[in-house]
């Protein structure tokens, strides 16, 4: 009995050693700009669907393009993650109507890349800053930034999309 209650303090600085190396990572870690297919009412932005199938890349220096979106139907809202390296990401739009009229518009999405630090248990990310994005106009109208700031917030529209009818 007393050689047990000798090894309690050691087995309780133990627990809570282990206990206070717990990693807390988040799990929804995903950084991506989030948009809001928006259309004019007269007076002001709705929301709105897109009826069309978009598809979406993002175009690379050394080339090969990275499908981001592939095949959306009725879409409403739409995620597309960020570089980690670039200041402007450039993205092709390439929507197809019910017609089998398709048509392409490219996006460029400038931005700033800060740092985020959760721990060392964690991968590394970075949340980004909107500055500027402009787009060709052949199917999309206006491309407006709602909301800057890009975290984990899945939630926040970061740009309203609006596409001509």
């Amino acid at each position: 009995m007393m050689r047990a209650l000798r090894l309690l303090p050691l087995l309780v600085v133990m627990l809570l050693q282990m206990a206070c190396s717990s990693i807390d990572c988040p799990v929804e870690n995903a950084v991506a700009v989030n948009y809001q297919v928006m259309a004019f009412d007269g007076t002001s932005e709705v929301a709105d669907t897109l009826k069309d199938t978009l598809n979406v890349w993002s175009r690379r220096a050394n080339g090969k393009d990275t499908l981001l979106l592939n095949k959306s139907v009725n879409a409403k809202t739409f995620s597309l993650q960020v570089s980690y390296t670039h200041p402007v990401d450039v993205l092709v739009f390439q929507v197809k109507d019910t017609l089998h009229q398709t048509t392409t518009d490219t996006v460029w999405v400038g931005k700033t890349d800060q740092p985020h630090f959760e721990s060392v248990d964690c991968s590394p990310r970075y949340f980004h800053t909107l500055t500027a994005v402009r787009s060709t106009h052949q199917r999309i109208d206006t491309i407006i930034i709602n909301n800057p700031i890009v975290t984990y917030d899945s939630s926040v529209k970061h740009l309203h999309i609006h596409f001509k009818k």
